[in-house]
């Protein structure tokens, strides 16, 4: 979402509208979230860039969406000034231009805050006026880096690996400066010598040219990388485009995951000769299995074209022989934002690329498909969408819907339909005031998979004046029914829960509502596990009884967490009618912190104390033994698909182990106890695993390997998946990537609280290595 101005915050909402053909029907959601790859949605503001992360919460059976907030705080100071020649030099340049005599000079030097950053008599840059996501996969964690542009030009990049705090790995403005200076401000040797840092031109040239405009991410891509023994081998890498001032270009390379300043691979500056540009965005386009690449640059003054990128040692991609003039009119209508979708073409068989720019308050259009007789370009403008400048603009990719907005708080919907030659749009109205009242709109995303539209609002006209105060909130629209959620769930190509955040919680949020899984979804299911067998739908299975099983539960009468001010102190403690004593109050206390540790840690709960408890409360004596018994069947269900799920992995990390090990025990993977772990249950029946078992058993050749207890020496047997203990009481929990025992202190655990996870040592072969890099097994979510 683009910048919210001095304040932001968080909130609700929602809008609903349209036409007959395409009706929309859009539903208040509270709070907001997701917007991201992986379902996070960053807002600057003066003071930091709030981040909003959208969780579909299994142990929680609460119907609001669960948020999940951390902030990137914004530089004390203000960015060092550009380094445009030696520091003595540059002082006296300074002193020269603010003193000169010509005002053109001395006014253009006081007034431009990238020569004065700090602001003096003006107003200090404080906040960040742009943010941009890299695709998922990217940081340690195999999560999304989040590059950030400051109001005074600074460039940088950062992560979120302890989920609580955010680290910043480099700065891209620093590091391109000091490139700069070494080549002498020239981008090639080639170029003419540069003037003198006296004359105010070049003062103003070596300043644009690192002054950063905007920064997009493309798509992760494959290098290769030749190791010390002459090998290949393929390594991922992203590319981030920064547009400078100027109109250049500088396309960082990183090796992924990215760590630092020692994973760039390489920097490379394109010119684009677009003058005062605007906006960038990544065009990626696939054409038998050619992979061709490109920016899509827009100015200011209206043009927008395509700039050739060429790729070295990025495999499989091309790119193209000049630039492609989209729209060449200096008509002055500046584009604001670029979006380029990929969408399929039905009558030309053919994939094709769709671009759109908003572009005051029309929407460019641009469709480009590659044929025998080359590049096609049709283009034109959508207009009567807005009587104000469009602000923010995003899109559905999966569909290719595009979403635009106004500052009067009018969301139009474009879809586009393919025709013979090009393309046209059908498009409806989204009046957000008609839920939350008069607004103002300042951006807008789409979460991944299009179920909702985050909104950054402030308050409208009331009775014909302005508000005194503007308090920024994300206001959030549902644009999916539950049952189109549920369908694309069972239809998607990703098979990953956690990558479809925003579709699980709408049928999260459908089940607490009607405390019941619908016998659609129910059926569909079962078909998809008999005929495909994928552990996807064994894990979207466990989904959905886990949060039918919380929508049995009932919320407990007191906040858990909130100190009870009751008067216990009763001496009368063996009357049983007179209350409870303080004893059983401390038991009862205890009792329920003891549940809610388990719901948190992911274990199960007791169901027989948690029904009873629920339904005394509720006060329903009759209906207590159908409860009970209903609890019972999920949770005996819940425990066959996580049973289930855990074979399926036990026999994965035994074909790894098979594979990657000649002799058994030079691994530390309990390899018998799993085995007798498989073996156990008379009911399975697996063949698969039965012949992989005999084999890895040959190799052991009746040898056990056990795992031995750090404090006493004593073995771990394996009897459980979850824990392990020795027979004087320890008990050490089990990873549930590699079944090992965390012997230490410190741990991992997946991001719903599902498993735990030990860290990886630098004696673990690659193989344990790359299982441990894994998701949860129950959840699909990542591991901190």
């Amino acid at each position: 979402v683009p910048a919210a101005g001095a304040r932001g915050g968080g909130g609700g909402g929602g809008g609903r509208g349209g036409e007959r053909r395409f009706r929309l029907t859009a539903v208040r959601r509270e709070p907001a979230g997701g917007c991201s790859t992986d379902h996070r949605v960053s807002v600057s503001t003066a003071r930091s860039i709030a981040v909003l992360e959208q969780l579909s919460d299994v142990h929680s059976g609460g119907q609001d969406m669960v948020i999940h907030r951390t902030a990137v705080p914004a530089p004390a100071a203000a960015c060092m000034p550009r380094r445009v020649g030696p520091k003595k030099e540059v002082a006296e340049c300074k002193e020269k231009f603010a003193s000169s005599v010509d005002p053109t000079v001395s006014q253009t030097f006081m007034l431009d805050r990238v020569f004065n950053p700090e602001g003096k008599s003006l107003t200090p840059m404080r906040g960040f006026k742009y943010s941009s996501w890299s695709p998922l996969g990217c940081d340690a964690n195999g999560r999304c880096l989040l590059a950030a542009l400051t109001m005074d030009n600074r460039l940088t990049i950062h992560a979120n690996l302890n989920r609580l705090q955010w680290v910043q790995l480099v700065d891209l403005t620093e590091l391109y400066g000091e490139r700069l200076f070494e080549a002498s401000y020239k981008l090639c040797k080639a170029d003419t010598p540069c003037g003198e840092l006296g004359d105010f031109p070049e003062f103003q040239r070596r300043h644009s040219m690192q002054t950063p405009v905007r920064m997009e991410w493309s798509g992760i891509c494959t290098t290769q990388q030749v190791k010390h023994n002459n090998e290949c081998r393929d390594v991922g890498s992203v590319l981030l485009a920064v547009l400078f001032e100027n109109g250049n270009i500088a396309v960082w390379q990183f090796q992924l995951p990215f760590l630092g300043k020692e994973s760039i691979t390489s920097c490379n500056t394109i010119e684009s000769g677009i003058s005062s540009p605007s906006v960038l965005s990544w065009w990626e386009y696939e054409h038998n299995n050619r992979k061709m690449s490109g920016l899509i640059v827009g100015s200011a003054y209206g043009p927008v074209k395509i700039i050739p990128v060429n790729l070295k040692a990025v495999k499989g991609y091309f790119t193209l022989r000049q630039p492609v003039v989209l729209w060449q009119e200096m008509d002055q209508l500046p584009v604001h934002s670029i979006k380029c979708i990929p969408l399929y073409h039905p009558y030309q068989k053919c994939s094709c690329s769709l671009v759109v720019a908003a572009r005051g308050p029309y929407v460019f259009w641009c469709l480009l498909l590659i044929s025998k007789a080359g590049l096609n370009v049709h283009n034109s403008h959508v207009t009567g969408l807005h009587s104000l400048p469009i602000v923010s603009m995003t899109a559905d990719k999966q569909n290719g819907t595009v979403y635009t907005c106004s500052s009067d708080g009018k969301v139009r919907q474009l879809i586009p339909i393919f025709t013979d030659v090009a393309l046209k749009f059908e498009h409806q109205l989204i009046k957000l005031s008609e839920v939350f009242g008069s607004v103002r709109t300042h951006g807008i995303a789409v979460s991944p998979c299009g179920a909702y539209l985050a909104v950054i609002t402030t308050e409208g006209m009331a009775n014909g004046l302005h508000p005194v105060n503007k308090n920024y909130q994300v206001q959030f629209v549902t644009l999916k029914t539950f049952e189109e959620a549920a369908a694309q769930l069972l239809e998607s190509s990703v098979q990953n829960l956690f990558r479809q955040v925003d579709l699980t919680d709408l049928v999260r949020w459908k089940i607490l509502k009607d405390k019941h899984i619908p016998q659609f979804l129910q059926e569909a299911l079962d078909k998809k596990i008999e005929s495909c067998g994928s552990t996807y739908f064994w894990r979207f299975k466990l989904f959905l009884l886990r949060i039918l099983y919380q929508s049995m539960q009932k919320a407990p009468s007191e906040v858990t967490w909130r100190p009870s001010h009751e008067d216990a102190k009763i001496l009368i403690s063996d009357s049983p009618g007179m209350g409870s004593t303080e004893d059983d109050q401390e038991e009862g206390t205890s009792k329920q912190a003891s549940k809610q540790g388990l719901a948190d840690t992911g274990k199960s709960v007791d169901i027989d104390d948690t029904a009873e408890d629920s339904l005394h409360q509720s006060g329903d004596t009759g209906g207590r033994e159908p409860m009970v018994e209903k609890l019972l069947e999920i949770q005996a269900q819940i425990e066959a698909v996580e049973m289930h799920l855990t074979r399926e992995h036990m026999k994965r990390v035994l074909g790894e182990v098979y594979l990657h090990t000649w002799i058994t025990e030079n691994t530390s993977i309990p390899t018998r106890g799993v085995c007798d772990f498989l073996m156990s249950d008379d009911g399975y029946d697996d063949r698969t695993a039965r012949v992989l078992i005999g084999h890895i058993l040959k190799k052991m050749n009746k040898q056990t390997f056990p795992e031995h207890c750090s404090l006493c020496k004593e073995i771990l047997p394996f009897t459980d998946r979850k824990q392990a203990v020795c027979s004087n009481g320890h008990i050490w929990l089990r990873c549930f990537l590699t079944y090992q025992s965390c012997q230490s202190l410190v741990y991992r655990r997946c991001l719903l609280h599902d498993s735990i996870a030990r860290h990886p040592t630098p004696e673990d072969p690659e193989w344990i290595k790359r299982l441990l890099q894994g998701p949860c097994t129950f959840c699909d979510s990542p591991v901190f």
